[in-house]
């Protein structure tokens, strides 16, 4: 069976012309997004069309920017249809080649995966890039601070004098582990048999 699926940014936007190509695809049944972006997480029809669709079914789009916002959620999705034994084509535009029912359209589609897959690494080596010329600058990488410098400063002074981190860390908002983290500098480091201590 053929599973249609169509969507819209908006709601003054007309799904007819979407309609029309899906029924001229012989799409048995056709789910309707309108007025959900893209971008959109929960896409009720969208999730309706993919319970619906059973091993050999395959779901038919207009275009490939109705069914993904980005080229990683689209490889994403191609691959839960194919442990599902679904198939994927689409009608029009780019990626009009895509249909997994074919050997082709499985290559093209092979194509796109590895393309995700080098975006995700790019952008993995971006952000390592970014971090280490962060760190060379002094800047603080991860996290936000619970605790200012001088918040810190103030609480190794205070347990310096002999006041229970309990009592210090509880004055300034966060619990005992996070000061000891902050104090001895480790960041995300355990606290082991300390930690439960001070719990």
């Amino acid at each position: 069976m053929k599973i249609g699926y169509a969507r819209v940014s908006t709601e003054d936007q007309n799904l007819a012309l979407q309609r029309q190509a899906l029924k001229r695809a012989e799409c048995e049944r056709i789910y309707e997004d309108k007025g959900i972006s893209g971008a959109a997480i929960n896409r009720p029809a969208l999730k309706r069309a993919l319970k619906a669709a059973k091993p050999g079914d395959v779901l038919v789009v207009w275009k490939l920017d109705r069914l993904g916002r980005d080229l990683r959620h689209l490889v994403n999705l191609a691959h839960e249809l194919t442990t599902k034994g679904v198939g994927l084509k689409v009608l029009e535009g780019q990626g009009a080649e895509i249909d997994t029912t074919t050997a082709n359209g499985r290559l093209i589609f092979g194509i796109f995966a590895a393309l995700a897959e080098f975006e995700r690494e790019l952008i993995s080596e971006r952000t390592r890039a970014g971090m280490a010329a962060a760190k060379r600058d002094g800047k603080h990488v991860g996290r936000p601070r619970k605790l200012t410098d001088a918040q810190i400063e103030e609480a190794r002074a205070a347990v310096a004098s002999g006041q229970a981190r309990k009592a210090v860390a509880a004055r300034l908002g966060v619990d005992a582990i996070t000061l000891r983290r902050a104090l001895s500098g480790s960041g995300t480091a355990s606290g082991g048999t300390e930690a439960r201590r001070e719990r």
